[in-house]
């Protein structure tokens, strides 16, 4: 099953959701989808603190039972779509909320003297990111490249909990004008025929 996050605000018009269909239709199979911009994941509240820090119990409590749905949906996926915009160089706040709810200390990952330890099994995991700038590199005019917050960001989240093999479609320049949209797309286009299945 591949679990399909969508996290733009603009819905359908979104260019990373665009993208991220025609990804999710490429690998095929059945997909889990979950539009965080819609419906996004609650924030981190002090029952969920308290929650993760108090000892283990059979039974999973309140507070983490959000966090329980998102993470077994990630377990019960072998594959991974993110379908993101870059808000202000870096990670928008619903899929923030994503992962503040299944990167969870002994439960997806844990802390040992050598660092982090991810508890989840690595699957195929793919980025869309849509930006208005451009970001891995300069501009077609020679404006120098962007922050970015987002990629290695995810990249590190998904290792923290075992999932180390990312594979990132960048958009960018798709608030410049059609032209530049189009080719933005044809770029992607071309990346997601490249990725492996």
């Amino acid at each position: 099953m591949i679990l399909y996050l969508t996290c733009s605000p603009r819905g359908e018009a979104s260019f990373s959701r665009r993208m991220g269909d025609e990804l999710v239709a490429r690998l095929g199979g059945p997909v889990l989808t979950r539009d965080l911009g819609d419906d996004p994941p609650p924030w981190i509240d002090a029952g969920y603190s308290k929650a993760i820090l108090a000892p283990p119990t059979p039974e999973v409590p309140p507070a983490l039972a959000v966090s329980e749905m998102l993470i077994r949906e990630l377990e019960a996926s072998d594959r991974l779509v993110i379908a993101t915009p870059m808000h202000n160089f870096g990670v928008p706040a619903p899929l923030k909320a994503w992962v503040d709810q299944v990167v969870r200390i002994n439960r997806t990952f844990r802390s040992t003297p050598e660092g982090k330890i991810g508890l989840l099994r690595d699957i195929p995991a793919y980025l869309v990111v849509a930006s208005g700038g451009w970001f891995t590199g300069p501009s077609p005019t020679g404006t120098p490249a962007q922050p970015d917050f987002l990629t290695g960001y995810m990249r590190t989240v998904l290792e923290t909990i075992g999932i180390r093999s990312l594979h990132l479609v960048a958009m960018e320049g798709v608030t410049r004008g059609p032209e530049i949209a189009d080719r933005a797309i044809a770029a992607a286009r071309a990346e997601i025929a490249r990725l492996p299945g």
